[in-house]
């Protein structure tokens, strides 16, 4: 079994899927002749045509709008924004269409895109570029948003959603799109849409990640134990995983690299209060990014959640 990274996955998942389903087109800047600002879309002009991988002018919006047609007549297009911060100019399309054309068309018209996306900070790049806005979206009826923690679940995430009868938007972590392998099978395999998993077993407390923060929550726990949960799927929240492992432990932490004040770790901690009080023994922590707007180069390492910062909320929750 190879090992790969998640740029290696996502471009396999990419090419696989294409080869089965000649109504998979790739739109986006610069996506076919260069292969996407990250090389995820590298070789797949050459073997599928420039029919089927589309370079298309600098237009968000534009991009969005026209994957949305092809998905509403049979196609099923997977438009790459080249960064999360550019979502927001094609925002209308995907929130106002996009993720309501099969309740507008009362089921006749269904649009099954996937909006590939690099998300987060860690990269030190310019504004707009390490944005984790993810809470925007999950707000959006009718969108599912994923986003992988590794290659693995990359793979098997991405060709679920090609397969999805909705819009999703796939969140890839920058950070972590050459900084682990994994082994990845070959051959096609699902990760099912709306399950988290179990990233860790433990007993004492639950820390809930998603995307690039899961890597540091791992690191961070490395002496606790902890049972830690990988969301992937963050529209529709498994909230059945996390009620059980709290149940369990009767402690929890949550950790995000998007701003604290409404991010889904507040949405998970209100679940919890209402459906998981009894299991509680202490109160809910959440580990975020400040809420000013993602800083440039020099203060990102200072932005982000920390290991230090996931430590000291794991041990202030194990003291009740």
């Amino acid at each position: 079994m190879a090992q790969l990274n998640m740029v290696q996955a996502i471009n396999q998942a990419l090419a696989q899927e294409m080869a089965r389903d000649d109504r998979v087109v790739i739109i986006g800047e610069d996506v076919g002749r260069d292969g996407g600002v990250f090389r995820v879309t590298e070789g797949l002009q050459d073997r599928f045509g420039p029919e089927r991988v589309l370079d298309t002018p600098l237009s968000e919006s534009g991009i969005m709008g026209a994957a949305i047609g092809m998905a509403a007549c049979g196609l099923r297009p997977v438009p790459e924004i080249q960064f999360m911060g550019f979502t927001y100019s094609a925002f209308e399309q995907l929130f106002a269409h996009g993720a309501r054309l099969r309740s507008r068309s009362r089921g006749r018209f269904g649009c099954p895109m996937v909006v590939r996306t690099p998300y987060g900070g860690g990269i030190k790049a310019p504004e707009l570029h390490e944005e984790s806005t993810e809470a925007l979206f999950c707000q959006a009826p009718g969108l599912k948003v994923v986003v992988p923690s590794g290659p693995y679940n990359a793979k098997g995430l991405l060709l679920a959603s090609l397969r999805d009868p909705d819009p999703v938007l796939f969140l890839e972590p920058t950070r972590l799109y050459r900084m682990i392998k994994e082994e990845v099978p070959e051959g096609e395999y699902l990760v099912e849409l709306g399950r988290a998993r179990v990233a860790r077993p433990g007993r004492e407390v639950t820390v809930v990640a998603w995307g690039s923060m899961l890597e540091r929550v791992l690191k961070a726990v490395a002496g606790f134990d902890a049972e830690v949960i990988d969301m992937l799927t963050l529209n529709p929240l498994d909230m059945e995983c996390v009620l059980g492992s709290v149940k369990k432990t009767g402690r929890a932490v949550i950790v995000h690299e998007a701003a604290l004040t409404c991010g889904v770790g507040a949405e998970i901690a209100a679940t919890l209060a209402c459906d998981g009080i009894l299991f509680l023994r202490g109160p809910v922590k959440r580990v975020a990014a400040p809420d000013v707007p993602v800083p440039l180069a020099k203060l990102i390492d200072h932005y982000l959640p920390s290991i230090q910062q996931i430590q000291a909320a794991v041990e202030d929750v194990l003291k009740y």
